[in-house]
């Protein structure tokens, strides 16, 4: 009798054990489905978005390489009939299209390299400098991120003009040289290097100076290039203010030249699309190369 009650209780537990692995065996497949439908899903959403934002940069070149006069025909063309090169060569004898983009590399290099550099040094003084009045100063520098361009812009114009450099280069260059978000990125990159790397760099008697260009600035190179490549765009995009600052069509930038070639004479889109196209090209190469430094510069600033 124990022994048919010993068998009757090792057979319930068998049963209820294959009973437990095949409703564990059911919600492994559900959870593998689930996660199969997910990746389905976000993979559909992806590429929705993706063609929402390239295709006006497609549509772009669409027109750019089409005859002029084809873009105003009925139905939507998403290929040009005939590819041709006569919008671009129409924009080289209409404007000084070289001469402008050589302003926009000059001016932008400056003011990347400028804004860059005071960025970095004052991100650093923020982050590991103790001085009274530190976190107040900072409250300030980031306040002026509220503060609309436009707001500025007569102030802006009289600094230049009292400088002396109104029509010129530095008239650009100068008033961008330095960006409150830059600032504020720079310095939450720098709060998220370890103290120990710094305190060691210290105890060997390092300064300030050294610890930044020897032990720091090695460690910044997602941050330098998420700055650079912000503040590059963003001085190659710059409208308002160069078109204020700048008098002489030979210093124009291309964003001012879209403008001038719009106004020139009657509106002619395949050539404006072409020097678009001109504009554009080299910022969307730029962001290409650098991509992953910058995703890895906001992810290590604590940006999201």
């Amino acid at each position: 009798m124990a022994n048919t009650t010993a068998m009757l209780e090792i057979a319930e537990a068998e049963i209820l054990g294959d009973r437990k692995a095949a409703s564990l065996r059911r919600r492994r497949r559900r959870r593998r489905s689930a996660d199969r439908k997910g990746v389905v899903l976000r993979t559909i959403v992806a590429i929705v978005v993706a063609a929402i934002v390239v295709f006006p940069l497609y549509w772009m070149v669409v027109v750019a390489f089409s005859p002029r006069g084809e873009v105003f025909e009925p139905g939507l063309r998403l290929w040009p009939s005939t590819l041709t090169m006569e919008n671009f060569e129409k924009v080289f004898d209409r404007v000084p299209v070289v001469a402008w983009f050589g302003n926009s590399v000059v001016i932008g290099l400056f003011v990347t390299a400028l804004t860059v550099i005071v960025n970095l040094l004052a991100g650093y003084a923020f982050a590991r400098l103790r001085f009274r009045g530190r976190n107040a100063v900072f409250l300030l520098v980031l306040s002026t991120m509220m503060i609309p361009v436009q707001a500025i812009m007569v102030a802006q114009f009289k600094l230049v003009t009292g400088l002396g450099v109104y029509g010129t280069y530095w008239g650009v260059i100068l008033p961008a040289s330095a960006a409150a978000f830059g600032i504020f990125l720079a310095r939450q990159f720098f709060i998220g290097i370890p103290d120990e790397i710094v305190e060691a760099a210290r105890i060997d008697g390092a300064g300030h100076l050294r610890i930044f260009l020897q032990v720091v600035l090695p460690l910044c190179k997602p941050l330098i290039a998420v700055l650079t490549l912000l503040t590059l765009m963003g001085s190659w995009n710059d409208f308002a203010w160069p078109l204020i600052a700048l008098n002489d069509n030979e210093l124009f930038t291309l964003p001012i030249g879209l403008l001038y070639l719009q106004n020139q004479t009657a509106p002619d889109y395949n050539a404006i699309m072409a020097l678009a196209l001109i504009s554009v090209l080299p910022m969307v190469l730029l962001f290409l190369f650098f991509q992953r430094y910058f995703v890895q510069g906001f992810a290590r600033s604590g940006i999201k």
